[in-house]
This record gives structure tokens, C-alpha cells and sequence, in this order.
């Protein structure tokens, strides 16, 4: 996987890179005094729409009518049925065109398609979150204002432009709070600077990598080779979601400590933990949060397998998301059951060793093989994982869940884990935040 490889699987990155000297003008106009808060929301707004219509061209037009429409709804309905609305609203246009684009025979080299689908999912995360604040109280739409005095806020948060084609979803009460407080902040060039060298390192060692020779055996079938390309499309996310959040510090936007997709101690958490279950809390942690508010905290049965089911459907349904996400279903559960097993009767230190060691192998070689799954383009690609001597791990470990099936589960929903892969590893169907 070379440059010209990364570029295909992230395709909004160059946009991304285009947007740091608006951010950081943004920022130091706002510093200066010289925006009010409406020139301020106006400015956000009026950068996200031009940087739709340079990274999506005409598909742009998938962005802007959702968002439109999520707008007028939550400016017209009562709030008590704002979060029905608006999540039919996004999720049946977002379906439309996943399907739409998928039917049609599209140029593989034009990245349009791939980066309006992902600013669609996104938007389909702000849309909801701020449709459950709305419900829930949190966030009052001010009844006594105007219509566009109400209006601009809301169109500027779903579309401002540091957050269009990535970074962690941000709530609309902290949008509001830090749009208010631009001006008295300073410039975080120290932290903008720290992400950006480790969206660099991450990036160094992704090329490095993957330009390493091979592993000696080709094709889904080889099991050092399908645990290699994991590792790189992991790599990939990773300063994906570095470089996110380093343009929202540049804009002066930056996450709550502990909210962003990817810090330091996840990155860690992520490479070495034992435990499929910790390993999916802390991926992408953002858009975990918002599957477990909007899906399993509100499901009365089955929880979890419907976290994961939504997963799959708000990723576009292809077959290797379908597969994959509930695969993922599967082997959380399994996780639950094995380790309070295994961990039970680890009692000398070297039975310790041994435990984690080979849990640490089973999480590494299953989320290979699950991230794999996802991203397969093709059913055949898929047939050919299934079918291939690597589906020998997920499904002993499925197996071994399943002969602990009558011990008692320890966890409580509430502990449960909520995945999300907004794999941005499949920029062409399926990717992101």
C-alpha cells in the first residue's frame, strides 16, 4: 500500500490539508475581535459549503439536502417528536444513496461519491445527536427569536467546515459554547502542532510499512498477510483521525479531554489490550458513544446485536459490512464469556503470561480479520475470506464462547461494548469520522 493506495482510501485528506489555513485564520480573525458571533456562524457555514462543492462537486447536492432538511424539521416540529423525525429523515436518504450510488457504474478514480457518502454519515451523526438534545432538554431552540436568527446556528453546525469530512462529533451545546468563545482563547498552536507531528509520525510509519516487502503468500487465505494489510488500514485511520482533530484545534474547536476519536493512551489501548471488548469501546470512540446513546441505551432487547445491525446499515449494508459488523456482534460476546473463564483460573504469574499473551493474538488476529471483512468490495472477495484457512480463529473463539453460553454473564448492559468502525477505511462506500 503506497501513497497513491492511501489517497484511495482516504480520499478527503488533500481537502482536509486545504482547510488548515482557513482554520487558522478563523481563528485569529476571532482572536483579533474582528467577527461577531453571527459573522462567525456565517463564516463556518460559508467555508463548509465551499469546501463541499470543492471536494463533492454536483454531489454536494446529498450534503445540502439532508442538512436543509434537518433543519426545517427541527424548526418545526415539537420537540418531543424532533428525534423520530429527523432520524427517518437522515438514515432513509442516506440509504438512498448508498443504494443510488452503489446501482450506478461510477469512474473508480473520481472520489466525489466516496467523500459525499462519508459527509452524509457525519452529518447523520450531528443531525441525531442534536434531535436527542432537543428531546431530551438539553438544547432549547429559542421559540422568541426569528427564523433565521434560529435557523443560522443549526445550519452552521451540521455543515461548518473544520468538521464536514471528519473529526469526532461534537455536540451542539460545546459548537455554541466555543463559536461564543473564540475571541477570548488563545490560539492552541501548541496542541495543533503535537497532533499534526503525531498525524506525521503515524503517516511515516504507514509508508515505511508498506513499503516493506511481502510475506512470502498472497490473498486473503494468508494469515500473516490478512494480520499486515489490518495493520496498515489501522495505521491509515489512525492519522486519519489525528489529522481530524488536529483541524479542529487549528479552528479553535478542539474535543473535550477524553471525547476526540484518538489520543495517545487509545492508540496504546488499541495496539496492546488482550480484550476484543476494550479494543471496540476504544475505536473511534466518538461515534461509540453516539451508536450506544442513539441505539443500545434505547433497545429493550438484544442491545448489543442491534448496535452492531445499525452499524452495519448506517455503513451502507454491502455485503462484506454486513458480515463484518456482525461478526464483530458474535465475537463480543464471546469475549464476555471467555474472559472471566480464563481469567479465573490464571492464578500463577506465568499462567498470567500465558493468558494474556494468547488473548492478546486471538484480539489482534480477529480484528484483523473483521476489518478485512468489512472492507471487502466485492461477495466473491468475501467467499473467498469466509472459505480461506483464517476463519479458523473467529470461529474456534465463537465456539468457545458459545460451550461458556451457561456460565453467567457478569456484564451489565450498561458495561456492554458499542462498537463503530465508521471504518473510514472504505472511503468509497462506507467511511469516515
Amino acid at each position: 500500500m503506497h501513497w497513491a493506495d492511501l489517497l484511495v482510501l482516504l480520499p478527503a485528506v488533500p481537502y482536509q490539508l486545504a482547510a488548515f489555513p482557513f482554520a487558522a485564520l478563523f481563528h485569529h480573525v476571532c482572536a483579533l475581535g474582528h467577527l461577531s458571533l453571527t459573522a462567525r456562524y456565517l463564516f463556518l457555514l460559508a467555508g463548509g459549503c465551499l469546501l463541499a462543492g470543492t471536494a463533492m462537486g454536483s454531489y454536494a447536492v446529498l450534503l445540502l439536502v439532508p442538512a436543509a432538511g434537518s433543519v426545517l424539521v427541527l424548526l418545526s416540529v415539537s420537540p418531543a417528536r424532533a428525534h423520530t423525525w429527523i432520524f427517518a429523515l437522515q438514515m432513509s436518504w442516506q440509504t438512498l444513496c448508498h443504494l443510488g450510488l452503489s446501482s450506478q457504474e461510477l469512474d473508480p478514480e473520481d472520489t466525489r461519491p466516496a467523500i459525499a457518502l462519508s459527509a452524509v454519515m457525519l452529518l447523520t451523526q450531528k443531525a441525531t445527536s442534536l434531535a436527542l438534545d432537543v428531546h431530551e432538554g438539553v438544547v432549547q431552540l429559542h421559540l422568541g427569536q426569528g427564523l433565521l436568527q434560529r435557523a443560522l446556528p443549526l445550519c452552521s453546525y451540521l455543515l461548518f467546515f473544520p468538521a464536514l469530512l471528519g473529526g469526532p462529533l461534537c455536540s451542539f451545546s460545546r459548537f455554541r459554547a466555543q463559536a461564543e468563545s473564540l475571541g477570548a482563547l488563545p490560539h492552541p498552536l501548541r496542541a495543533a502542532g503535537q497532533r499534526c507531528l503525531c498525524a506525521l509520525a503515524l503517516w511515516g510509519l504507514h509508508m515505511g510499512l508498506a513499503g516493506q516487502p511481502g510475506c512470502g503468500c498472497a490473498g486473503l487465505g494468508c494469515l500473516p498477510c490478512l494480520w499486515a494489510r489490518a495493520l496498515l488500514l489501522r495505521l491509515a485511520y489512525y492519522w486519519h483521525w489525528v489529522l481530524d482533530e488536529a483541524l479542529l484545534e487549528v479552528a479553535g474547536f478542539a474535543p473535550e479531554a477524553g471525547q476526540g476519536d484518538l489520543s495517545v493512551r487509545d492508540l496504546w489501548t488499541l495496539e496492546t489490550t488482550h480484550r476484543l471488548a476494550v479494543f471496540t469501546r476504544t475505536w473511534n470512540r466518538s461515534t461509540s458513544r453516539w451508536l450506544r446513546r442513539l441505539v443500545f441505551q434505547r433497545c429493550p432487547a438484544q442491545p448489543r446485536l442491534a448496535t452492531f445491525a445499525f452499524s452495519a446499515w448506517w455503513h451502507g449494508l454491502r455485503p462484506g459490512q454486513v458480515f463484518g459488523f456482525l461478526c464483530w456482534a458474535v465475537m463480543v460476546e464471546a469475549n464476555y464469556r471467555i474472559h472471566p473463564f480464563l481469567s479465573a483460573r490464571a492464578t500463577s504469574q506465568g499462567m498470567k503470561l500465558f493468558y494474556r499473551g494468547t488473548t492478546w493474538v486471538f484480539t489482534q488476529l480477529i480484528v484483523a480479520y473483521i476489518l478485512v471483512a468489512v472492507e471487502c468490495e466485492s461477495f466473491s472477495k468475501l467467499c473467498l475470506l469466509w472459505t480461506s484457512c483464517n476463519s479458523i480463529v473467529p470461529l474456534s473463539y465463537s465456539l468457545l464462547g458459545k460451550q461458556l453460553l451457561l456460565l453467567p454473564d457478569k456484564k451489565t448492559k450498561q458495561n456492554g461494548a458499542c462498537p463503530e468502525l465508521i471504518l473510514y477505511g472504505q472511503w468509497g462506500t462506507s467511511l469516515h469520522t
